[in-house]
C-alpha cells in the first residue's frame, strides 16, 4: 500500500493547471469517520511528507463526498463502477491534470487496500481498477542559455534597501542551488546551515518521506552560497527567531515554498522569461545531466527517486543524442 502511495507522490507534477473547485458537500458520517484513521496511516506508517498527506486527505474527502452523492453510506456499499465514474468526473467535470488523476487513483487503491487489510470491508472494489501509472506527458526544459539568464537575473535593486540586506545574494544562492543540485522547492527550504559540507562540496538534503541523501553542489553554487552566508544572512538573522535554516526571508524566518515560487518567477520576469517555476529548474538539471552523458541511475540518486521508472518519466533525452548513440553503438547503424 505504502509503495503505491510513495511512487505516485514522487511523480506528482507541481505545475499543473488549476482545477475547477468542487462545491463543499456533506459526507455521510459513517464514511467521514474513516478519514482521520487513514490520514494517520499514510502519515505515520507510510511516512509520507506533510504536503503529500494533505493531498491524499483532499483526494479521500472528494471521493467520500462523491460516494455520498451516490447514496453510499458505508464503504461496503461502494461499487467498482462508482470509482471509475468518479475518476472520469475528475477529468471531465473538474478538469484535473493527468498527474492529479493518477494521484487520485493511487489514493483510492491505497485507501481501499487499507480498509480491507484492517477488516473494515470484505471485498475491495478498487481491485478492478488499473494499476496507477504516469500518463506520458513530457515536461518542458530550459535551454542552457535560459538557465544562464535566470541565474544572472538577481541584481541589487529596491529590495536591497539602506539596511544592507543584499537580498539579491540570497536569490542568487537560491537559484543556483535549485539548478546545481536539482532540489524541490520544499527541499531547498529545508536545507539548514549544518547540512552544508563545503570541504566536500556536498550537502545533506531531506526529501519526501524524510529520506536523506547527499547531493553535490557545483562551484558556482558554492560561491553564491558563500557570498550569501558572508554578506546577506547575518543581516537577515534575528536574535528573537533562532533558526538554522539556510535561506531566510526579509523578516528572518525560514524561506517558505510559496516564497521560493515567487522569487523564481520574479527573477524569471527580470530575465525576460515566462513559464518558469522551481520544478522546471529541477527537470532541467536532470535533463542537462542526461544530455551530457550522465547515467540514469546516477540521476535517480541525485533526484532522490526510489523508483527508476520515476526518473525515466521525469526526464527525457533529445532525439539528436538518441540518433548519435544508435550510430555509435549499434552493430548495423
Amino acid at each position: 500500500m505504502c509503495a503505491v502511495a510513495e511512487r505516485t507522490a514522487e511523480t506528482e507534477t507541481v505545475s499543473a493547471p488549476a482545477a475547477k473547485p468542487r462545491a463543499r458537500i456533506e459526507i455521510a458520517s459513517t464514511l467521514d469517520a474513516l478519514r482521520p484513521a487513514f490520514e494517520a496511516f499514510v502519515r505515520v506508517e507510510c511516512g509520507l511528507a506533510a504536503n503529500t498527506v494533505e493531498a491524499y486527505g483532499r483526494d479521500v474527502r472528494d471521493l467520500l463526498a462523491a460516494m455520498t452523492q451516490r447514496g453510499r453510506k458505508s464503504a461496503s456499499e461502494i461499487l467498482p463502477r462508482d470509482l471509475t465514474e468518479h475518476l472520469a468526473a475528475l477529468n471531465h467535470e473538474r478538469s484535473l491534470s493527468p498527474s492529479s488523476i493518477v494521484r487520485n487513483l493511487a489514493t483510492i487503491k491505497v485507501f481501499f487496500r487499507w480498509l480491507a487489510a484492517t477488516g473494515r470491508m470484505e471485498q475491495n472494489p478498487a481491485d478492478y481498477l488499473d494499476r496507477p501509472t504516469r500518463w506520458k506527458r513530457l515536461p518542458g526544459v530550459m535551454t542552457p542559455r535560459q538557465v544562464r539568464l535566470l541565474l544572472e537575473a538577481p541584481k541589487p535593486g529596491p529590495e536591497d534597501d539602506d539596511s544592507g540586506l543584499k537580498l539579491h545574494l540570497r536569490d542568487r544562492a537560491l537559484l543556483e542551488l535549485l539548478y546545481s543540485s536539482g532540489l524541490r522547492a520544499s527541499e531547498v527550504c529545508g536545507v539548514r546551515v549544518r547540512d552544508l559540507h563545503p570541504t566536500l562540496g556536498v550537502m545533506t538534503v531531506t526529501g519526501k518521506g524524510n529520506k536523506q541523501r547527499l547531493v553535490p553542489i557545483g562551484k558556482p553554487a558554492q560561491e553564491a552560497v558563500r557570498r550569501y552566508m558572508d554578506e546577506c544572512r547575518p543581516t537577515l538573522a534575528r536574535e528573537a527567531i533562532r533558526t538554522d535554516a539556510l535561506l531566510l526571508s526579509r523578516t528572518g524566518r525560514p524561506l517558505e515554498r510559496v516564497a521560493v515560487w515567487q522569487l523564481v518567477k520574479k527573477n524569471a520576469a527580470r530575465a525576460g522569461l515566462s513559464g518558469i517555476h522551481p520544478h522546471l529548474l529541477r527537470h532541467s538539471f536532470a535533463t542537462h545531466l542526461l544530455q551530457g552523458g550522465a547515467d540514469l541511475r546516477v540521476v535517480q540518486e541525485l533526484l532522490g527517486h526510489s523508483d527508476i521508472a520515476t526518473t525515466q518519466i521525469y526526464t527525457h533525452v533529445d532525439s539528436t543524442r538518441l540518433r548519435e548513440t544508435q550510430r555509435k553503438f549499434h552493430p548495423r547503424p
